[in-house]
C-alpha cells in the first residue's frame, strides 16, 4: 500500500535520541504520523513503535516542592494558632495553652522519639553495627527511611490537629474542638492494633508483642525486651500526660478548664501520678529479676537496685500533695532530695561502666588510635567525654521529671523531658554497640557472617 520511506538520517533535527526530550515531528515534512513512526522503526532496525518519552520530573525539584509545602503548612499552623490564641482572653489563655499542651505533648514526644530512632537506625547502617543482629530482627524490619516517613507523617498530623484544635475553641465552637484530640488518640490507637497487613503489620506485631511481654516479665528475657523498657523509662513524661489525657477525655473535661476546681480527679493530686510514673521502673526490675532467675548473676540484682531507687523519688515527691506543709519542708523534702542524688548517681555509675563498658572507654582515653570497640565515633576522644559529661548532668536533671510536685511549670517539664530523650539517644549508640562486641567476640565471624547474608538477603519491601 505505501512505498518504502526515504530514510532519514539520524542526525536530522526532528529526531531525538533515547532519553532526551519529547520526540518532534514536523507534519509538513512527513505528511501521516504513520509516516514518521515506520521511519523511526527503520531507524532501529525493527517495526517496534514509537515510545515516546514524557518530562519528568528530577528528584531534586521534588525534593524542594516537599519542602516548599512543609515549610508552607508550618508557617500556616504557626500562623493560624498565635491568632487563635490571641483571640482569648487574657486570664484565660495560660490555663488553656496548659490544656491544650496536655493533650499534644504526649504525641509529640513520641514523634520525636521516632525521629532520634530513625537517625539510630541510619548511623547503625553507616558503620559496621549490625543492629538487626542484635535485636534479633527478620528481613521485614524497619529501615531508617522508612522510620522517618512514619515519622515525617506524625509531624504532619499531630501540629495539624493541634492548630485545629484551638481554632475551633477560640471561634466557640467547643464541641468539635474537644473532638480534635479524641480523634487523633482514637485514629493513632487504631493504627497502631490494625490487624491487617498494611502499615507495617509485622514491625506493629513486633512492638505490641515486645510491650507485652515488658507489662508481663514472665519468660526469659531478650535484648529488645530490656532495651525497650530502658527507652520506655525516659518517656514517663508520655505515659503521665498520657493518662491525665485519657482521664479528661473519659469524664467529659475536654475543652474546658473547669477541671481547675477539681485537681485530684484527673490532676497532679491524684494518685495514679506516681503509679504512672513507676510502672515502667517496676518492670524493669522484674526483668532483672526474672534474668537473675535464669542466669545466677549477682549483677542482675545489682542492677535491680538500681531500678528500686527510683520508687522512692518518686512516691517521696507525690506525698507533697498528701501532708501538711511543714512537714513536707522539714522532713520529706530532704528525704527526696537524697533519695534522687542517690538514683542519679547509681543511674550514671550503670551508664558508664556496664551499659557502655568502662573498659572500651579506658582504651579509648588511653591511646590515640582508634581501638576496636569505637566502630562508630573512631575513637574520637571529645565525643566520649561529651557523652560522660552531658549524661551525668542530663541524669541530675531527669530527676526533676521524676517529681509530681514538680510539674505545673509544663514548658519546663517538656525541655527536660526533651533533653531527656537526647541523653537516651546518645546512650542507645554506645548500648548497641556494646551488644554487638560481646556477640562478635562470642561468635565466629564466619558464622555471623552467614547468618547475616540469611537474615539480610531478602528485599521483600514492606506493605504500605
Amino acid at each position: 500500500m505505501f512505498e518504502n520511506p526515504a530514510t532519514i538520517s539520524s542526525t536530522s533535527p526532528h529526531l531525538r535520541k533515547s532519553g532526551s526530550k519529547s520526540v518532534f515531528i514536523d507534519p509538513g515534512v512527513h505528511g501521516h504520523l504513520g509516516g514518521g513512526v515506520s521511519e523511526m522503526g527503520d531507524l532501529k532496525g525493527s517495526s517496534s513503535p514509537l515510545h515516546i518519552t514524557t518530562m519528568v520530573p528530577s528528584p531534586i525539584f521534588l525534593w524542594r516542592f516537599k519542602v516548599f509545602l512543609f515549610l508552607f503548612w508550618a508557617l500556616c499552623c504557626c500562623k493560624i494558632g498565635w491568632d487563635s490564641v490571641m483571640r482569648m482572653s487574657i486570664d484565660l489563655r495560660d490555663l488553656f495553652l496548659y490544656e491544650a499542651f496536655l493533650y499534644y505533648n504526649p504525641l509529640l514526644l513520641v514523634t520525636m522519639m521516632v525521629w532520634l530512632w530513625g537517625v539510630n537506625l541510619w548511623v547503625f547502617s553507616q558503620g559496621s553495627v549490625n543492629y538487626a543482629k542484635v535485636f534479633d530482627l527478620d528481613h521485614n524490619h524497619l529501615t531508617h527511611r522508612e522510620m522517618w516517613k512514619c515519622s515525617m507523617w506524625m509531624t504532619i498530623i499531630v501540629p495539624t490537629s493541634m492548630t485545629a484544635y484551638l481554632y475551633l475553641y477560640s471561634h466557640g465552637e467547643v464541641s468539635l474542638a474537644a473532638s480534635q484530640p479524641v480523634l487523633l488518640y482514637i485514629a493513632f490507637a487504631l493504627v497502631l492494633i490494625f490487624p491487617f497487613d498494611i502499615f507495617y503489620l509485622s514491625s506493629r506485631y513486633f512492638l505490641l508483642r515486645t510491650l507485652w511481654r515488658i507489662a508481663f516479665p514472665l519468660q526469659p528475657i531478650t535484648f529488645p525486651d530490656f532495651f525497650l523498657a530502658d527507652i520506655l523509662t525516659s518517656m514517663v513524661k508520655v505515659f503521665s500526660d498520657l493518662e491525665r489525657s485519657v482521664c479528661r477525655m473519659v469524664h467529659r473535661q475536654v475543652a474546658t478548664i473547669a477541671w481547675f476546681e477539681a485537681d485530684a480527679v484527673c490532676g497532679s493530686h491524684q494518685i495514679a501520678i506516681p503509679l504512672v510514673l513507676v510502672f515502667p521502673y517496676i518492670c524493669r526490675l522484674l526483668q532483672c529479676l526474672r534474668q537473675y532467675k535464669d542466669t545466677k548473676e549477682k549483677s542482675s540484682l545489682l542492677n535491680a537496685l538500681k531500678y528500686s531507687t527510683a520508687v522512692p523519688v518518686i512516691f517521696l515527691s507525690a506525698l507533697k500533695y498528701h501532708v501538711m506543709a511543714e512537714s513536707w519542708t522539714s522532713f520529706y523534702r530532704p528525704l527526696w532530695l537524697f533519695s534522687s542524688v542517690i538514683n542519679s548517681l547509681y543511674s550514671f555509675y550503670w551508664d558508664v561502666t556496664r551499659d557502655w563498658d568502662l573498659s572500651g572507654f579506658t582504651k579509648i582515653f588511653k591511646f590515640s588510635r582508634p581501638s576496636a570497640i569505637s566502630n562508630l565515633l573512631y575513637g574520637r576522644q571529645w565525643v566520649y567525654f561529651w557523652v560522660i559529661g552531658s549524661n551525668l548532668v542530663l541524669r541530675c536533671a531527669w530527676t526533676y521529671k521524676l517529681s509530681a510536685h514538680l510539674r505545673h511549670n509544663y514548658i519546663t517539664v517538656f525541655t527536660i523531658t526533651a533533653m531527656e530523650m537526647l541523653r537516651r539517644f546518645q546512650w542507645v549508640f554506645f548500648r548497641v554497640e556494646n551488644e554487638w562486641n560481646k556477640i562478635t567476640k562470642s561468635h565466629p565471624m564466619g558464622e555471623i557472617s552467614l547468618e547475616e547474608d540469611k537474615l539480610l538477603g531478602s528485599t521483600t519491601p514492606h506493605d504500605v
